[in-house]
């Protein structure tokens, strides 16, 4: 387990800085290639890419990030201010005539309304660095595929106070204060978070508290203005043999985990308060999985808006198939049909038929709820890292739009995003279109259908007119009856301003 300390962790950061232990310069050390392969799970080529390379980035490269015991001395020289000794009086490594690692630290960088810059994160040695093999029970991840999307999902807006539900390794913690004053941390592991103070020490931050314990009961009786949680919601069954690994399962029975969440959460937060998670749902007795978790909303003991986003559906072998990987297993061994045995048999126990993972962002209004928004977004999202500032700006114009009755709306001047693009498609020989489809390059990548009404209102905004009487010269353009346009148009001008499409001018 590692043992943050103040001086020893800033003696590593100085040491780490000097060799230039980043992102880019261990790409270009190794070849973009290697680096690619370095995110399958793969560490040969990177270590035919430093060859016989012996200055102090090849050595911590090899040591940190792959995971490669290396000589005493070497490292004693690429760390020249911590030493390999106090390395190990960190926890990090052990040390005699090699220096073996017992943890990984890798540079990642992040790209936010604010700027880029890069952290470096601790975290448990990986399959990368071990070569394999099921992980034990209390592995503390590093950063993954989950935890970057939710690290892009956060609200870059200013926030005073933040819970980090479920810390890991601290980078939802570390994402948090970019932009809130002070940040707590909790966790049900102790190694979780003895990994997340040593972070918050070694990327200089000293507003991030930890606190030991399950859910939400290291802050009973506390709100929040923000609340971000990649929770522990992989659906494992609870039989004997199966192992339950602290990063990923929470102990509970199929989705139990994630509706203890979000029926919880709304106790602690403020008044306009916003909560993000991820998670898994199941469809199971007939019930559609989104339907049950709107159901868990509703269930909320304080009103919540909501805003649920399903990514992807997978069905039971799919799913059970992926997690067991995940876990160390090889598929087409003993062990791994045992395993996808329990898992089968616990979902047709349930009578689970697919389980849907995706985004939650549930905000306690001031007054009453406005939002309820449950949809399947399953095509390519073209920055997923940047959804964020995308979804602050979609909640500020639902706010005004509701606001607005259709005499403001038609009265206000709106303008095409510039990420707008639209494509006609005609069949050989007809003049009119069959099928006009607008589609934004940025937010959630959305693509819709439009008739040449809305085609045109969309291609006219551009911030000279107000809506209505853009759709009364359209009405006039086109032939058709202005009121019974207008009626069919601001609808779907609300839809196209909260999606990011047009916008307030």
């Amino acid at each position: 387990m590692p043992h943050p300390d103040a001086a020893l962790c800033a003696a590593l950061a100085a040491d780490l800085q000097a060799a230039r232990f980043r992102s880019e310069a261990l790409r270009a050390a190794w070849g973009v290639e290697a680096d690619d392969a370095i995110g399958r799970g793969l560490r040969v080529p990177a270590l035919r890419g430093l060859g016989e390379r012996r200055d102090a980035l090849a050595t911590l490269g090899r040591l940190l990030v792959l995971g490669l015991a290396q000589p005493r001395a070497a490292v004693d020289a690429a760390l020249p201010t911590l030493g390999a000794d106090g390395l190990e009086r960190l926890g990090l490594a052990e040390v005699g005539e090699e220096v073996v690692p017992r943890a990984i630290i890798r540079p990642q960088s992040y790209l936010d309304t604010e700027g880029t810059g890069e952290w470096w994160l601790a975290s448990d040695l990986d399959e990368i660095a071990t070569g394999g093999g099921a992980l034990a029970e209390d592995h503390v991840l590093g950063v993954g595929g989950a935890s970057l999307t939710l690290a892009g999902l956060q609200l870059p807006t200013p926030a005073g106070r933040v819970l980090d539900l479920g810390t890991g390794c601290g980078i939802q913690a570390l994402r948090a204060r970019r932009y809130a004053g002070s940040v707590v941390a909790t966790d049900l592991s102790e190694r979780a978070l003895a990994f997340t103070r040593l972070n918050a020490l070694l990327n200089r931050d000293e507003g991030i508290e930890t606190r030991l314990g399950s859910l939400f009961e290291p802050v009973a009786g506390e709100t929040f203005d923000r609340i971000v949680t990649n929770p522990p919601f992989v659906i494992t069954p609870r039989a004997q043999g199966v192992p339950g690994y602290e990063y990923r399962d929470g102990g509970m029975v199929g989705d139990a985990l994630v509706e203890q969440v979000v029926r919880g959460v709304g106790m602690h937060l403020t008044p306009g308060g916003v909560a993000q998670l991820l998670g898994n749902w199941e469809t199971r007795g007939g019930v559609d999985g989104l339907d049950r978790v709107r159901e868990w909303v509703a269930s909320s003991p304080v009103p919540l808006d909501a805003w649920v986003i399903e990514r992807e559906q997978l069905d039971p072998i799919q799913y059970a198939e992926m997690w067991i990987r995940d876990g160390g297993t090889a598929p087409g061994s003993p062990r791994h049909d045992e395993l996808l045995g329990a898992w089968l048999d616990d979902f047709a126990e349930r009578g689970v038929t697919s389980v849907g993972f995706g985004y939650v962002l549930l905000r306690r209004p001031e007054g009453d709820p406005t939002l309820a928004r449950y949809e399947r977004v399953s095509q390519p999202i073209p920055s997923e890292g940047g959804l964020g500032a995308h979804l602050a700006q979609a909640l500020e114009a639902h706010d005004r739009l509701a606001r607005m009755d259709d005499d403001a709306l038609a009265a206000a001047t709106l303008r095409t995003a510039a990420d707008v693009t639209e494509a006609r498609h005609h069949l050989p020989g007809i003049g009119d279109p069959q099928v006009i489809e607008l589609r934004q390059g940025a937010g959630f990548g959305r693509a819709i259908q439009a008739d040449p009404g809305l085609a045109a209102l969309v291609g006219a905004c551009d911030g000279d007119l107000a809506v209505g009487p853009l759709i009364a010269a359209i009405a006039d353009l086109l032939e058709a009856d202005g009121p019974a346009l207008r009626a069919e148009l601001l609808p779907r001008v609300r839809e196209l301003v909260v999606d990011g499409f047009l916008s307030f001018f």
